[in-house]
């Protein structure tokens, strides 16, 4: 089984996701919630276009800043 995308609704009506692997283990989640299914949906369709080239980034030896370029 491939590993997949789950979305959620809380009691407010925003949404989320969370990406599991295979085995049901949550290895990514949205970071922030949205306001409707469709822009939730955008945020895992970039996810999908964006992770394949992503690089691994080693910042173990800096400070967190909260972003890096």
């Amino acid at each position: 089984m491939a590993g997949k995308f789950e979305i959620t609704k809380d009691a407010e009506g925003r949404f989320r996701f969370w990406l599991k692997a295979a085995n049901g283990v949550i290895i990514a989640t949205s970071g922030e919630d949205y306001q409707s299914l469709a822009g939730v949906k955008n945020a895992i369709a970039s996810v999908r276009k964006n992770a394949p080239d992503a690089k691994e980034v080693d910042l173990t030896g800096h400070a967190h800043t909260g972003s890096s370029a």
